[in-house]
């Protein structure tokens, strides 16, 4: 019987050793006795930053993972301190006051040049062939910043919606803002149309931040019926369709920038010698444009005014733009 019990006693004391060492590492390992490593929240390497900034410092700063920039499996995928820089003074801060600013920001109110702001963009989507006209650009000469048109910590950025696009560029176009609420008007406040369907706003090649290398170009990208070729062309036409239209919007139909005669009075001489002439020797007439402007528009008889295949007639030049 003694010796069972010494057995015994053997036995837990062997079960007590081998038990000793996971007893100890569970110790080390727990919360108590080692601090866990912060983890990354949505970019690489940001726990640098989320241990500080989560979603009760700014609602949307961690929504830059549900966006192309929070895509981790990409190996372009940013950083934070990609953009906002390595930012030491920042991150080694132990005043009790509020900390520096990172050396890189994008609010409304920062004091960091739009150009460095912009490298930050630029080291990945300057490769993009939409956006190798940036330098020297109407917006890049104006210190346009992207950070000024596009937002990155967001889910859905409203410049790339076609919906809510015009009202960011509009922020600055306010003459355009005017101009599309006019009666006629592409169908922009329809959100039908974007900005973009005819300009890029990175820059290009073409007069006007047009998306092709003229303005004629870019229209006939869907008014292809004015193309032609045509037997009998009206110059203003091949030269620049804002000669006659104005895109963004006007009172008078078509998008006219006045309507006819007048419009064609600008460039053509009215038919007869004098203005009178036109209102069968009356001068109140024209000048109160009872006679002229009633129904005798340039457009009842020249119907093709962007061209026409009409050979025929005595006089080639009478029988130019008719159907």
């Amino acid at each position: 019987m003694k010796l069972w019990r010494r057995f015994s006693v053997l036995c837990f004391f062997l079960g007590a050793v081998a038990v000793l060492p996971s007893v100890v590492a569970a110790e080390i390992a727990s919360p108590v006795a080692m601090k866990e490593v912060p983890k990354d929240l949505v970019l690489k390497g940001d726990a640098v930053c989320t241990r500080c900034h989560d979603e009760a410092d700014g609602p949307d700063l961690l929504a830059i993972g549900k966006t192309r920039h929070g895509t981790l499996a990409d190996s372009r995928t940013p950083s934070c301190t990609s953009c906002h820089g390595t930012s030491k003074d920042h991150l080694g801060y132990k005043g009790s006051d509020k900390p520096p600013k990172p050396d890189v920001t994008f609010g409304a109110k920062t004091k960091v040049a739009a150009e460095i702001r912009n490298a930050a963009c630029q080291d990945c989507h300057k490769k993009d062939s939409n956006r190798s006209h940036w330098e020297g650009s109407v917006h890049q000469s104006n210190d346009v910043a992207c950070s000024s048109c596009h937002k990155v910590h967001v889910a859905k950025d409203k410049v790339r919606d076609k919906l809510t696009q015009t009202e960011t560029c509009l922020t600055c176009h306010k003459e355009q803002r005017a101009q599309i609420n006019k009666p006629s008007h592409h169908p922009i406040v329809e959100g039908k149309m974007a900005c973009t369907d005819c300009h890029n706003p990175h820059g290009s090649v073409g007069p006007k931040l047009m998306k092709r290398a003229t303005v004629v170009d870019t229209c006939y990208t869907c008014h292809m019926e004015k193309r032609g070729p045509f037997v009998h062309s009206h110059q203003p036409v091949n030269e620049d369709c804002s000669n006659c239209h104005n895109p963004h919007g006007t009172t008078a139909e078509n998008l006219l920038k006045t309507r006819a005669p007048f419009l064609c009075h600008t460039c053509h001489t009215p038919h007869g010698p004098t203005q009178p002439s036109l209102t069968k020797g009356s001068v109140t007439g024209w000048w109160n444009g009872s006679d002229i402007t009633q129904g005798r528009a340039c457009l009842n008889c020249h119907t093709q005014i962007h061209g026409s295949n009409n050979p025929s007639g005595a006089s080639p030049s009478a029988q130019r733009l008719f159907r």
